[in-house]
């Protein structure tokens, strides 16, 4: 797993997410754990416990219970046998799923999106790809959450311009289970050895100006990609890893 986790798992125990009013609490509730979902500030392999939650939502533990129930059905979090909850580890398995779901739907939307984008859409885009850039860096764990809460934002811009109420809730619910993959990848991306991590935003935002859906999808398969390919390589590593210490 990425060398920053224990940071991560510090700054998620520490907080991450914010009290939420009484009114329309559980479907408060609901909608703050899923934002801190999808953001990362829950980490993969974190155990949710509700009383805690519950204290840092200035909430009852009912709502929380609830919220918690309806992302387990989601696939979001995942159910041990010893009742408490957790968030998904990092498999081979799902990481290799995730992608090929992603790169599938979401570049079908990309294509639908693009005739409906307008001038301004794309300055929205510039503006949001100048913003996650600045937050890459500077390379601390607030930025980089910062830095994935901007990436989200790019693409949910696209996708919702798309304005498809079949393939947007399916975007959505894969958002919702990469969360801690994208999150985890951004502390494994190197500036140094790798591309930027808004370098495919501009291929991206350049073939969609240019009513170009061949190249727009390939640039959006490629930002996906990226941050699985630094998962699938951290994966191969300790694997290796593993064998050499089995015939050490």
């Amino acid at each position: 797993m990425p060398d920053g986790s224990g940071s991560q798992a510090a700054v998620a125990s520490k907080g991450g997410i914010t009290p939420v009013l009484r009114e329309t609490l559980h479907d408060r509730v609901y909608a703050e754990l899923r934002r801190s979902l999808v953001h990362g500030v829950f980490v993969s392999g974190q155990m949710l416990r509700i009383q805690d939650l519950a204290e840092k939502l200035n909430t009852s533990t009912m709502p929380v219970r609830e919220a918690l129930a309806r992302l387990i059905s989601e696939q979001a979090l995942e159910a041990l046998p010893n009742r408490t909850v957790r968030v998904p580890v990092i498999t081979r398995e799902k990481l290799e799923d995730l992608a090929r779901a992603r790169v599938l739907i979401e570049g079908e939307v990309t294509a639908r999106a693009m005739a409906k984008l307008a001038s301004s859409d794309f300055a929205r885009l510039r503006d949001l790809t100048r913003q996650c850039e600045a937050a890459f860096n500077i390379r601390s764990i607030e930025n980089i959450r910062r830095a994935t809460e901007l990436n989200h934002a790019f693409h949910d811009h696209i996708y919702r311009a798309a304005a498809s109420p079949v393939l947007q809730p399916m975007i959505e619910s894969l958002s919702l289970q990469s969360g801690p993959y994208v999150h985890a990848a951004a502390f494994l991306h190197d500036e140094t050895s790798d591309p930027a991590g808004t370098h495919h935003h501009w291929e991206l935002i350049k073939a969609l100006e240019q009513r170009d859906a061949k190249g727009a999808i390939a640039a959006l398969t490629r930002d996906i990609t990226r941050a699985f390919n630094l998962l699938r390589n951290r994966l191969d590593a300790e694997e290796a890893d593993a064998k050499a210490r089995q015939h050490g």
